[in-house]
């Protein structure tokens, strides 16, 4: 979905996530290093970089869940960190598919952990299912949103089996309760996702493109221009998907003038210019 690259921003920030969650399981004598060392990856444009050190935290949740095993926030950040990276730097079809499921498990079981209505919904049939999301509240934000997305993951991962792709219906219903709940969660990452799942397929193929522009658009208004994937993905899944190449050009080119002073933004702001630069690079053969 969005040629991975939602799922590479969803990597990192379940990296800095990590980090300061980690943290308040650790000693207090490495709470100073794990902050330092979250800043630095925060201010760092080096992508490369990033994804490279990223096995390291996964094999370091899979040590500290053995000892925490019932931890729902760490249980939620193993989902997104296993989830994110199978989506965006995993090649390899067969291993892409088990982190994925590895990190839909998880933030069932972490969901399940908070609340106990949510123990196995995802497979309840879709009247239950819309029964139980009507039953969210603003608490449950994080970690439904935190399904909503490894779901999303593992439907990539799943893309050719038509019985993965059936759960979109589901998926939506989800994240569009988190977007009633809590919309400006994640810089309005849950109208950006909305966004994307309405922009998935052309109008003949059940897509709904204007309806996709309308989250697209109400996800820029709440990133307020500091979230430059926002327009990345405006750009990519709607004005591609109507050949508009107006909007197209004008919303990358956008985001590759923009000056964004967000400390704590920029090592994801990288990812969306690096993104912006290459769908310009290619416009004049898409249109």
């Amino acid at each position: 979905m969005g040629d991975g690259l939602i799922a590479r921003t969803a990597l990192l920030w379940a990296l800095l996530a990590c980090l300061g969650g980690c943290a308040s399981l650790m000693s207090s004598a490495v709470e100073d290093l794990a902050t330092d060392l979250s800043a630095a990856i925060l201010e760092n444009p080096d992508v490369d970089m990033v994804r490279d050190g990223a096995p390291a935290f996964l094999l370091l949740i899979d040590g500290l869940l053995k000892s925490s095993p019932d931890n729902p926030v760490l249980l939620s950040q193993a989902a997104l960190l296993n989830s994110a990276y199978a989506g965006a730097f995993v090649t390899d079809g067969e291993r892409a598919r088990l982190m994925a499921a590895k990190g839909r498990a998880l933030a069932e079981r972490a969901l399940c952990l908070e609340r106990k209505s949510s123990c196995g919904v995802a497979v309840k049939p879709f009247e239950e299912f819309e029964q139980w999301t009507a039953t969210l509240t603003k608490a449950d934000v994080p970690l439904a949103y935190g399904l909503a997305t490894a779901w999303a993951a593992w439907m990539q991962a799943n893309s050719d089996d038509f019985n993965a792709i059936a759960d979109l219906g589901k998926v939506k219903l989800l994240m569009s309760r988190v977007a009633e709940l809590h919309e400006s969660h994640d810089h309005g990452g849950p109208h950006l996702y909305l966004g994307v799942f309405e922009t998935l397929v052309p109008p003949a193929l059940g897509g709904r493109p204007e309806v996709g522009r309308f989250h697209f658009e109400r996800a820029l208004a709440l990133a307020e221009g500091q979230y430059l994937l926002t327009q990345v993905m405006f750009a990519e899944q709607y004005a591609r998907l109507v050949f508009d190449r107006a909007l197209h050009d004008e919303l990358l080119n956008e985001v590759l003038a923009a000056e964004v002073d967000a400390p704590e933004l920029i090592l994801l702001n990288a990812v969306a210019k690096q993104r912006a630069q290459s769908l310009l690079d290619s416009a004049d053969a898409y249109f």
